[in-house]
């Protein structure tokens, strides 16, 4: 057998195997790939071009408008409805992060009732938004409520949680953070199990104390867990909706970009036009923040 007969057989093998891979890849991918063309990127480029319509929902006809309903809400609702979303979640994030922070330290000494005590700052996490809401709805109600029954006790009456736009949102930003808290705290405690024992103990060799160490080596060292929980809470806090719509149906000072979407589309406007608008600019956003944080936040993570 000749030396080019001797290599075509394996090289024949080698195209044969690879082909099989490339088959199976596309039989794994393909499926996937498709459902996620049909009902994420469909209704992703429908709602940009619903957003350039002025269309009842509900109606037969919509008139094209361009960028109307976005130079609308630029003109009109935008100072309060950015505004809103900006404070819950500047403040839910950093709240969830640093209280969650906190416990996760906590929870990572030698404590008795420890594993309790860890189950029972997860446990509000996982339970349903609106079953969370309906209690702490039923908590501030300022005639039966839980609160207003212990602030009678001390002489002191009720604020109107639900009528003053200022102290609504305040009311589900508190809900918010307890109801989630318990995620950052988790994937903290995680992070912090992970130090090296041997780097803490040399630190306490050279006479370092926990604040100093939880500076110098601690907190280098969880800059990407902290890193991945600063993009999920933001991109969660931002697309927050089931406590909102549960405690302030009517949005009264609560109204963020994702509730107002709602709203216009379902509260009674049935501006289906508006509301894609509302949600594009969403989506922009969620965008910015998302390249923004994987191109220049990420470089200041420490990855040992």
């Amino acid at each position: 057998m000749s030396a080019s007969g001797t290599i075509a057989g394996p090289r024949r093998r080698l195209n044969r195997r690879r082909l099989r891979e490339s088959l199976l890849f596309v039989a794994f991918v393909l499926p996937n790939a498709a459902l996620i063309a049909v009902f994420t990127y469909r209704p992703l480029i429908l709602n940009v071009w619903y957003s350039m319509l002025d269309w009842t929902l509900g109606s037969a006809r919509a008139t094209f408008i361009g960028l109307g309903n976005y130079r609308e809400f630029f003109t009109k609702d935008a100072g309060a409805v950015l505004g809103t979303t900006l404070i819950f979640t500047v403040v839910t994030v950093g709240g969830s992060m640093l209280i969650g922070l906190g416990l996760a330290v906590v929870l990572n000494r030698r404590l008795i009732g420890r594993n309790p005590a860890r189950a029972t700052v997860f446990a509000p996490y996982v339970l349903s938004g609106v079953g969370v809401g309906l209690v702490w709805t039923f908590i501030f109600d300022p005639v039966g409520g839980v609160l207003a029954a212990v602030l009678r006790k001390f002489g002191a009456s009720s604020p109107q949680w639900f009528l003053q736009p200022g102290l609504s949102l305040t009311m589900v930003i508190i809900v918010y953070i307890w109801k989630n808290l318990g995620y950052c705290a988790v994937i903290y405690l995680a992070a912090l199990q992970a130090v090296p024992r041997d780097l803490l103990e040399a630190a306490a060799l050279d006479g370092a104390g926990r604040s100093r160490t939880f500076r110098s080596i601690v907190w280098p060292l969880i800059s990407p867990t902290t890193f991945f929980l600063l993009m999920t809470t933001i991109l969660s806090s931002l697309q927050s909706f089931d406590l909102i719509r549960i405690m302030t149906p009517m949005g009264q000072g609560t109204t963020t970009l994702m509730y107002a979407s709602y709203l216009q589309a379902f509260g009674g406007y049935n501006r289906a036009g508006y509301s894609s608008a509302i949600s594009t600019i969403l989506v922009v956003i969620l965008l910015i923040l998302t390249v923004f944080q994987m191109r220049f936040l990420e470089r200041k993570v420490y990855y040992a």
